[in-house]
């Protein structure tokens, strides 16, 4: 099951936020920007820590959860928490389709700006009605 949707900014800046379930930490305002801008520049010292060439935090599992990151050619990230009864390789899909419905309705939104906060509807709605396709699908599934 989805639990959160953070969106973050080039610049660290958290520009989008959703709980996706009602099993998602109740956390208040400050807390989401400080998680945003902490995965940012986590995100950031990860990429500059590694040996090779990095793309930075990917994918983190723990025992209650698991986050997956994908991160935009623009620097935008995306990233997801959700049980860690879904696989990395769902999360993936699922933040790419994300992405799609970023493009499609935000990106071509001629009222939005660039690196500011995502408020726009058809995104929105669009989103809820993936987040439930997700949450329905991984409820279906046997343990």
């Amino acid at each position: 099951m989805l639990l959160s949707l953070y969106v973050i900014n080039k610049a660290g800046g958290l520009i989008y936020h959703q709980d996706l379930s009602a099993d998602a930490p109740k956390l208040n305002s400050n807390d989401h920007l400080r998680l945003g801008s902490t995965f940012h520049s986590i995100h950031a010292i990860a990429g500059l820590a590694a040996p090779v060439l990095s793309k930075g935090i990917v994918s983190m599992e723990t025992e209650a959860f698991r986050l997956q990151c994908f991160q935009a050619l623009t620097g935008t990230k995306f990233f997801i928490t959700a049980l860690p009864t879904l696989s990395s390789a769902e999360l993936e899909a699922t933040l790419r389709q994300i992405y799609e419905l970023y493009a499609d309705f935000v990106l071509k939104n001629p009222f939005y700006e660039l690196e500011m906060p995502i408020r726009c509807n058809l995104f929105h709605t669009n989103l809820k009605v993936l987040v439930d396709r997700v949450n329905a699908e991984a409820m279906r599934r046997p343990l």
